[in-house]
């Protein structure tokens, strides 16, 4: 039983890993324009390919290019990454209550390669009651993911010179049109309803009465505790 179990979860990323292929494509071409950024920016290659093989996170790494230089500012930095980021709290919270059961190593090992799209569509099997495929799509998609942004951040040292701009082609619109439709889609659930409410509004209120881009850290934590305190109500239940 043990076997045929294992076999079923390894087909089951493999599956995943294949059905973010096509998705990957796309984050193939924002890893090669982040390579051509980068190497303009001074990293050299052993530095851009580190960066998108240990962060993994497009947009951070776009924010950190921002602020490169022979002097790097650690902290301003580091806020600005978490600021940036600050939205995989309401990622880890609404998966929360579908992982909580794997063992910690193992949840913590498959969120290293949780982002938008594979987060998105798991997520929409996790709504249909089929955990095996979505752990799948999360795992085997995120690993699809984060090779692609590595084979195009290397790319993109020697053959990113034709993508200098990719809102140019109305590239940087797939990732975003993607996620929509598969949040849309699919079987909704109040306890994921409530944590992007409570977010939203927190958001809101940060956005029109705090310090500015201080909405995102306050959307983030605030979806995070409600996807936590939620996830604690289920369990007791």
């Amino acid at each position: 039983m043990h076997t045929n179990e294992l076999k079923f979860e390894l087909n089951a990323v493999k599956a995943g890993f294949i059905s973010l292929i096509p998705i990957s494509l796309f984050v193939l071409v924002f890893g090669v324009a982040f390579g051509l950024a980068a190497s303009q920016a001074g990293l050299n290659q052993s530095a851009a390919i580190l960066m998108s093989t240990f962060v993994f996170a497009g947009a951070s790494q776009f924010g950190v290019l921002e602020l490169w230089g022979t002097q790097v500012p650690v902290l301003p930095l580091a806020i600005t990454v978490f600021a940036i980021n600050a939205r995989h709290l309401l990622i880890g919270a609404t998966l929360y209550p579908y992982i909580q059961h794997l063992k910690p190593a193992t949840r913590y090992g498959v969120m290293l390669v949780a982002s938008d799209a594979n987060w998105a569509i798991s997520m929409r099997a996790f709504s249909l009651n089929d955990s095996s495929k979505g752990l799948g799509l999360l795992l085997g998609g995120g690993i699809a993911l984060w090779l692609f942004w590595i084979i195009g951040t290397w790319i993109g040292f020697y053959f990113g010179n034709a993508i200098h701009n990719p809102s140019v082609f109305g590239v940087d619109m797939v990732m975003g049109c993607f996620l929509l439709t598969m949040v849309l889609e699919g079987k909704k659930e109040s306890k994921t309803f409530l944590i992007w409410m409570g977010a939203a509004a927190s958001s809101i209120a940060a956005y029109l009465y705090l310090l500015e881009n201080s909405h995102i850290i306050v959307g983030a934590l605030t979806g995070g505790v409600i996807g936590i305190l939620i996830g604690e109500k289920n369990n007791d239940d």
